[in-house]
């Protein structure tokens, strides 16, 4: 493709004035190759920038960037641009032939909730018979076919590249989470929405964003940059709910368990199997439990029935469905006791998990939770986490998560730091999370719950920048085999 086509969506402030033939674009100086198109994004680990002359050396066609190096000489074509991180979605869209505008694209945004309302939304949507993309923390999926995934949000060029996959599959819809550091770092940027879901608000990423309303902000531009013809979907229970939907030009939608909306639920009765719902007066019975899943299939109900699709027919589908890998997963003992592996690693996700578990026990069982934090995150978070756990458990193991760079004991102090020693009575502290999880099923007894959270589908421990093997499901099983 010609440079000339490719920068067409830009806006271009300064450019050298030439048209060569484009053979890719690449915002990785080290993947660059002659005919490439450099684009140089400002990172928040590295400046690409710094590297324009390497891309040069390397073959580079052309370099889109915000200023050009004082000391750079070169002949191909400089094209300045006012934000290169939002110009590379632009340009990896036209590469890829626009493939969001050939398919329905929804985003789902929030604290909680979108890896279970994306994945939801793609199997609701292939077994009414469509064919649909996935993009989520688990896994990334062309209709049938799974494509592992690295990131939340895959960069830019990525998105492109899976979403022109998606197209040329045959693929009708696709639903995506959309993380804040994806809006705030521009990674959807190009992409065309025809709808938009806000899960909840809560503490989560503040080592990104700094505060609590830049990670909201991050949040409401996703859907302030909606087009008219999309929808804007909102959880009205959610203290932020409607402020998501200030400024955007998208049709407003709300769903709530508590309040007047276009989309509301209630519980009538709550089991480990499943939970008896109401949604706009009609009864269904699904095969999830807690009212923060409720809150889930309320979201997955409304974006199914604004795209179009009959009530009804959603409906009976919804009560097909089952849980996302790692999210309220139970795995029952052979001594009676019930294990549960969910991915809870914030103050807000461990408390929906534990009053999930509530609102099944109501009394009649002890609550044994396994929780850890992760390294080089919020600190801030981590005595959040032990208060919560701690208040809504009989019994609390703090462990370890996954420690990146940071010691497992001191991650572990930090979270004990906001205890009573009434608390620590509750609590005991083994970082070792094979010991953590094997001594809560010793302690377990029949009619028991252990709720061992913070990593969920995650089949790893990352260790000094090393990922081992570790899979929290795997070790229960293991466990629970030694007790037949």
């Amino acid at each position: 493709m010609r440079l000339s086509e490719l920068i067409q969506k830009i806006e271009v402030l300064q450019m050298t004035p030439a048209d060569p033939e484009i053979s890719s674009i690449q915002s990785d100086s080290r993947k660059v190759e002659a005919g490439s198109l450099f684009v140089a994004v400002k990172g928040t680990v590295s400046d690409g920038h710094t590297f324009i002359s390497k891309a040069i050396d390397q073959g580079a066609a052309a370099i889109v960037c915000e200023e050009v190096p004082a000391d750079l000489q070169t002949d191909i074509p400089l094209i300045v641009v006012k934000d290169s991180a939002g110009a590379l979605g632009l340009l990896a869209s036209t590469w890829y032939g626009e493939p969001s505008t050939q398919l329905k694209l929804v985003g789902v945004t929030g604290t909680n909730g979108k890896t279970t309302i994306a994945t939801l939304l793609y199997d609701m949507f292939r077994r009414l018979g469509y064919k649909a993309g996935l993009l989520s923390t688990v896994c990334n999926y062309i209709d049938g076919i799974a494509i592992p995934t690295a990131h939340t949000t895959p960069d830019p060029l990525t998105i492109q590249s899976l979403m022109a996959q998606m197209v040329e599959a045959g693929c009708d819809y696709a639903f995506m989470e959309v993380s804040s550091h994806a809006v705030a770092q521009k990674r959807i940027s190009g992409l065309e929405f025809d709808g938009g879901i806000f899960t909840n608000l809560t503490r989560d990423h503040l080592d990104y964003h700094g505060t609590v309303e830049n990670y909201l902000k991050a949040k409401k531009t996703f859907f302030d940059e909606l087009p008219s013809t999309a929808f804007a979907l909102t959880n009205a229970d959610d203290k932020n709910g409607l402020v998501m939907l200030q400024n955007t030009a998208a049709r407003k939608l709300t769903y709530s368990l508590r309040t007047l909306a276009d989309f509301k639920g209630k519980i009538l009765e709550s089991h480990f199997d499943g939970t008896d719902l109401t949604i706009n007066d009609r009864e269904v019975m699904v095969h999830f439990v807690g009212k923060f899943n409720a809150y889930n299939l309320l979201a997955v109900y409304g974006a199914t029935v604004s795209l179009g699709l009959d009530p009804e027919e959603a409906l009976v589908i919804l009560s097909t469905l089952h849980s996302v890998s790692g999210r309220f997963e139970t795995i029952p003992s052979p001594l009676g006791y019930t294990a549960i592996v969910d991915y809870a690693h914030t103050p807000d996700a461990l408390t929906n998990v534990l009053n999930g578990i509530h609102e099944v026990l109501q009394g009649n069982g002890k609550i044994i939770t396994v929780v850890g934090a992760g390294g080089n995150r919020d600190k801030g978070k981590r005595p959040l986490m032990a208060l919560e756990a701690v208040r809504l458990s009989d019994q609390v193991i703090l462990t370890s998560d996954n420690p990146r760079f940071e010691e497992p004991d001191e991650i572990i102090r930090d979270m004990v730091a906001g205890l009573s020693p009434a608390d620590m009575n509750r609590t005991l502290m083994i970082t070792d999370r094979t010991q953590a999880i094997r001594t809560a099923t010793m302690l377990a007894q029949k009619g028991d719950v252990i709720l061992v959270a913070g990593k969920g589908h995650e089949d790893y421990q990352e260790v000094k920048g090393v990922k081992h093997h570790f899979d929290d499901r795997e070790k229960l099983k293991e466990i629970f085999n030694t007790q037949q």
